[in-house]
């Protein structure tokens, strides 16, 4: 809901708007000014990036897929492993060639990466042909940056300074017609011991259900077909909200309630659920629901308690498994998939092997794996790591074959079976269309163009490692 402080923040943002979209009538190389973004990480970022293009759109801007053609350039970017870091920062330093080609294009940089002092000092000092950086908070206040840098010709440094207000009713110009992000929460309150993500995106903020009734209603209305509740931890939705006198405090489980109570045809999924606020209540909920998928991305990165331990998880092997079984007790249907990290510091091959035990006593459909990256401010970067990348590669590598028996095995008894797939889009490898399941397997199988974005029946025929391939029935 839209209170007095947003509103206010909001009318200064569009005066910002419609000035840029005047100058940039002027500075454009091309009939209308051409914005390239590129975002990088987890769909929470994917759902910022959509605000931002939402406000560049305000702006006048339309889209380039290419930074070549561009007059403004953004990257909006994630911290959580290195790898992805060097990588932005390769990506950054090859605009240096554009910008001397065209000195008029201005460039950021954006997101998680920023929210850390020594990528800030980086970006600074190291590239200079950046205009504007800005965190994870600043983003509504896009326009007043891009204004002060057309016309002052300054560099604009705007990080931190976590706003106490969330900023409802920002332009979103989404990437797709039938899938879509609904942000429900903001940040993180866990501090596992490797995660930089609650230094980055600050402490839990949860939005107003009401809010987010509205867009997701506005969604269906629209034709979305997918929906995503999204939030670093969702199963903490609620905590902070305030609660006025007589009203019913209204957690995750409840918010899923409201939200399943719209009339459409839909899915509604959510993520990324953390397994210590994970409840029955919760399980209960989906195993009730008429658009939530049994299915859960619930991730439990390491099957050894002591790892976990050290990980600040706050559960244990033990409780992860009794919601696995609950969770099957009241959806024999339901699916999972989860995150696993290999080779956490001090993590021995004995340990490494609960995590396998663990991952065939579920029966996961899918794993998202990574060896461990250590992320410089986390408590996790300063303890001893005695076993080389080298061993750690070769554990990896046995997870991903245990894995993959596994997904196999279970793409094999849903042969013959017939599943209503949501079309995706088509498969540049195969050519056929791609699209998945409400248990989120991913079906290929012959047809037209015209069915992507709709619901159709499809007859499983065949599986291969964790892809399945058929034919349509309706």
């Amino acid at each position: 809901m839209e209170n007095s402080v947003a509103g206010e923040a909001l009318s200064r943002q569009a005066s910002f708007s419609a000035s840029v979209a005047e100058l940039m009538k002027i500075r454009a190389r091309g009939k209308v000014p051409l914005a390239y973004v590129r975002t990088y990480g987890c769909q929470q970022n994917v759902a910022d990036g959509e605000k931002i293009k939402g406000l560049l759109a305000q702006m006048g801007f339309s889209f380039t897929d290419g930074p070549e053609e561009a007059d403004f350039i953004l990257f909006n970017t994630c911290a959580v492993r290195e790898h992805a870091e060097d990588r932005v920062f390769g990506n950054v330093g090859a605009l240096k060639n554009i910008k001397r080609r065209h000195p008029s294009v201005v460039i950021a940089v954006c997101g998680c990466m920023t929210e850390q002092e020594q990528v800030a000092e980086r970006l600074k000092t190291s590239f200079p042909f950046v205009n504007i950086v800005f965190g994870t908070h600043m983003i509504h206040r896009l326009p007043e940056m891009l204004y002060q840098t057309l016309v002052e010709s300054k560099r604009i440094f705007l990080r931190g300074g976590e706003e106490q207000e969330m900023i409802e009713g920002l332009p979103v110009q989404r990437d797709g017609t039938a899938r879509a992000w609904v942000t429900a929460m903001y940040g993180c309150d866990n501090f596992c011991s490797y995660c930089i993500v609650p230094y980055v995106r600050g402490r839990e903020r949860s939005r107003q259900p009401e809010a987010i009734l509205e867009e997701v209603r506005g969604l269906v209305e629209a034709g979305y077909k997918e929906i995503t509740l999204l939030g670093q931890n969702v199963n903490s939705y609620g905590k902070n909200l305030p609660v006025e006198e007589g009203k019913t405090p209204v957690n995750f489980a409840g918010l899923l309630r409201q939200l399943d109570g719209l009339d459409g045809d839909f899915r509604l999924r959510f993520m990324t659920s953390h397994p210590k606020d994970a409840s029955q209540e919760l399980f209960d909920v989906m195993a009730g629901s008429r658009h939530i998928p049994h299915y859960i991305h619930l991730p439990f990165q390491s099957g050894s308690n002591r790892v976990l331990s050290e990980m600040n998880r706050r559960y244990d092997r033990e409780k992860y498994l009794s919601l696995i079984r609950y969770a099957r007790k009241v959806m024999p249907d339901i699916s999972f998939t989860s995150d696993v990290i290999v080779g956490f510091p001090g993590e021995t091959y004995e340990e490494f092997q609960e995590t396998l035990s663990l991952v065939r006593e579920v029966g996961f459909t899918n794993l998202f794996t990574f060896i461990y990256s250590p992320r410089e401010g986390t408590k996790a970067a300063k303890m001893e790591d005695p076993v080389s990348h080298q061993e750690k590669t070769k554990w990896f590598a046995e997870l991903l074959r245990v894995q993959e028996e596994c997904a196999s095995a279970i793409c094999q008894k849903m042969v013959g079976q017939t599943l209503r797939v949501l079309v995706e889009d088509r498969s540049e490898k195969s050519g056929l269309l791609s699209g998945r399941t409400a248990s989120s397997h991913i079906v290929e199988f012959p047809g037209p163009d015209e069915l992507v974005g709709q619901f159709v029946k499809v007859r499983v025929t065949r599986a291969k490692s964790f892809i399945l391939y058929g034919e349509r029935i309706s």
